[in-house]
């Protein structure tokens, strides 16, 4: 007979606890109920009698609205936050005595009583998807609520230890695997939205992998994952991948494997990066089953570049005097497709208007994008977050496609793509220089293109100076 799993156990015993306890299975009624609730998890001791109280606030926590879940958001932020005379008290014992046991002391007094809830919670069935589903409400809320802030910030600490990338599982996605895991995959597109079974199942063709990370605390649930195309050659462009009507390749003759989506799953777990050990262990995957592949690139979006190229606030950025030094030589010609008279207002009207654009537009958004990807920057990062991915990762930045997208998601980039290049060889190398320093590993074919756009920034940026 197969012993009992965990999670079997942990039921039995917390129905075993419900009994002691004298509760039905109907459990907490309300943020308030709910909250008390909470009160005498924290405070039990007994096995059975905790595991029965965190198994009904599990099941209060999904049956909750979000505005339910909000409200108890706010309930978590104020009643179970450190308490100030107890920190206060381990400040004022540190200073008279910084010992060892002092540290420790101060250590318990500023951790919050949430932390221990969310811990219990995470000890039975269904805990961790539901405190991942809170955390995905809550970050929608942080812009207006700020002071939601530290629920988050013990949120986040405990799900990265949780789902750090010891305890991730590489699957490969097929046409075999259970229709509930591919039903989630269609959901859960990010880039190129799946239209049906039948493109699913192209993109699950024989000059297809995809591969998603699972975790145990999720059962069935993909934590991320990314489609990639065998190819002869480097893509241009994302339509001819993607095509209905597309030929399926002879594998034997791939020499490059194109990841061309990678969707993160679960709005709750935002921000704890699983996209690093994906990438790399693919590779190994890909390179075990198919020697003769050499290249294994990106056809990655910006999809920060038109809202960059369109602020006009950023002294930093795509500043009028920067667009017209990037796009001189070409004002008369601008002026002239847009019927403007104004070669800035031509530009963002020319960039705005649905491809395939005129060559010169073209052209012009491709060095866009690159002075976006090389020049624009946030506390010492591309300020492009598809583009910080990669290069973190240790990529090289291989090669601009003007055009490359020109579906209407394509627009944000101004239908621009980008080939990012994993070389195993040097990832660990670019990776250390970009986080160092922000240096961006480029290809030498870009050499001259980034010469000449720098030249163009910095003329502008020294004449700010001097008038300033």
């Amino acid at each position: 007979m197969t012993p009992p799993s965990w999670l079997e156990h942990v039921t039995a015993v917390a129905e075993r606890g419900r009994a002691m306890l004298g509760r039905g299975s109907g459990g907490s009624h309300g943020v308030a109920s709910l909250a008390a609730t909470c009160d005498r998890l924290i405070a039990r001791r007994g096995e059975a009698s905790g595991l029965a109280l965190a198994t009904e606030v599990v099941r209060a926590l999904e049956r909750m609205s979000n505005a339910e879940m909000a409200e108890f958001l706010e309930v978590l932020a104020g009643s179970f936050s450190p308490s100030p005379e107890a920190v206060a008290a381990a400040v004022a014992r540190w200073r008279l005595d910084p010992s060892d046991e002092a540290v420790m002391a101060l250590a318990i007094a500023t951790e919050a009583p949430r932390q221990e809830l969310f811990r219990r919670l995470n000890m039975v069935g269904g805990g961790a998807a539901a405190l991942v589903k809170l955390r995905g409400l809550l970050l929608t809320l942080l812009p207006a609520r700020p002071h939601l802030r530290g629920v988050d910030a013990d949120l986040r600490h405990l799900l990265s230890s949780w789902f750090n990338g010891g305890f991730l599982r590489l699957e490969q996605i097929s046409w075999e695997t259970p229709a509930a895991t591919l039903e989630r995959l269609i959901a859960y597109e990010a880039v190129h939205e799946i239209h049906g079974w039948d493109d699913l199942r192209l993109r699950l063709a024989t000059d297809r992998r995809c591969f998603a990370f699972f975790h145990p605390l999720l059962p069935g649930e993909p934590l991320i994952f990314v489609e990639i195309a065998l190819t002869r050659d480097l893509p241009t462009a994302i339509a001819p991948l993607l095509g209905a009507g597309r030929a399926i390749a002879d594998i034997r003759e791939a020499h490059t494997a194109v990841f061309y989506s990678i969707s993160d799953c679960q709005p709750g777990l935002r921000g704890i990066s699983f996209g690093n050990f994906l990438i790399k262990q693919v590779v190994r995957e890909l390179t075990a089953e198919l020697p003769g592949l050499r290249t294994f690139t990106t056809l990655s979006p910006v999809p920060s570049l038109a809202r960059a190229v369109a602020d006009r606030d950023n002294v930093d950025g795509f500043t009028d005097e920067r667009l017209r030094a990037l796009t001189a030589g070409n004002h008369d010609e601008l002026r002239r497709l847009a019927a403007s008279s104004d070669e800035l207002d031509a530009l963002h009207l020319l960039l705005r208007a649905p491809g395939p654009h005129a060559p010169v537009v073209a052209r012009i958004a491709g060095r866009l994008a690159l002075a976006h990807l090389i020049h624009v920057k946030v506390r010492g990062r591309i300020a492009d977050s598809v583009g910080h991915f990669h290069l973190a990762n240790g990529a090289r930045l291989k090669r601009i496609n003007p055009d490359g997208d020109l579906s209407p998601r394509g627009q944000q980039s101004h239908g621009v793509m980008v080939n990012y290049v994993y070389d195993p060889q040097r990832l660990e190398v670019n990776h250390e220089r970009y986080v160092r320093s922000g240096q961006v590993a480029t290809d030498a074919s870009l050499s001259g293109e980034i010469k000449a756009i720098d030249a163009a920034w910095a003329n502008v940026s020294r004449r700010a100076r001097r008038s300033s």
